[in-house]
């Protein structure tokens, strides 16, 4: 008989889409917090990615400028 090991590993990173899905609003709006500094996010060759852990944390008011 043969064993299968199923894991399933949380994403860490969001994409702008995921964001504006995440909190309901549009992909603009989060291009705009992102120019404005309001949102925590990083690139990666040039790309606007956003970590899934920072993200819940600042919705909930646990991180800088939290909404």
């Amino acid at each position: 008989m043969t064993s299968v090991t199923v894991t399933t590993q949380k994403v860490i990173t969001l994409t702008v889409a995921e964001v504006s899905s995440l909190l309901g609003v549009s992909t603009a709006t989060i291009y705009k917090m992102v120019r404005d500094g309001e949102v925590p996010h990083f690139k990666v060759r040039g790309k606007i990615l956003f970590n899934r852990d920072v993200i819940e944390a600042w919705t909930r008011g646990e991180q800088n400028g939290g909404v």
